[in-house]
């Protein structure tokens, strides 16, 4: 049986992933405003693997009988005056997200709920993983957004980007 106090951080993870994926979403019209059409993709990839983070913790819920409780889901208020504003904006998220999944760890931890724990540990790789991707997308920006044929074949390479399901068996 998932810890009430897990339970609840949980239902609230289910939120805050939904949210980042709205969030991504907003990124992706930023760019594709500008023709960035790589990095529109990037962060619409980006979005897709949130929502489906979002049904992960949803699935995991109720395979454990507990109930799913949906809320609204806030709109992104975040203004960008340039590109890296967006970039630095979605390594911030990232860490937020890092931090709620390590206070979800923490509780589960302390409610002794291994079950949940285990269910975890892709999540916190995962977000190691997003954290690197995030700071490496800003260093390139860094080396090569000031120049427009290199802006070019980062925007290309970045196009290239496909959505590949998470492989987390529940």
């Amino acid at each position: 049986m998932v810890n009430p106090k897990v339970h609840a951080l949980l239902n609230q993870q289910i939120n805050k992933e939904f949210y980042s994926a709205y969030l991504y979403l907003d990124f992706s019209n930023y760019f594709k405003a500008k023709s960035l059409d790589g990095f529109a993709n990037w962060y619409m990839v980006q979005a897709q693997e949130e929502r489906d983070h979002a049904m992960l913790f949803y699935t995991y819920l109720q395979n454990e009988n507990m109930t799913v409780t949906l809320e609204a889901i806030d709109k992104p208020d975040k203004t960008f005056e340039c590109d890296m504003d967006v970039l630095k904006a979605g390594l911030e998220h990232e860490i937020y997200v890092t931090s709620l999944i390590n206070d979800i760890y923490a509780a589960a931890y302390e409610g002794r709920d291994f079950r949940t724990m285990q269910f975890l540990d892709w999540f916190v790789k995962e977000q190691g993983e997003e954290e690197t991707n995030a700071n490496d997308l800003i260093s390139k920006m860094e080396l090569f957004g000031s120049d427009p044929r290199s802006l070019y074949l980062l925007n290309q390479e970045l196009a290239a980007r496909v959505y590949t399901a998470p492989s987390l068996v529940l």
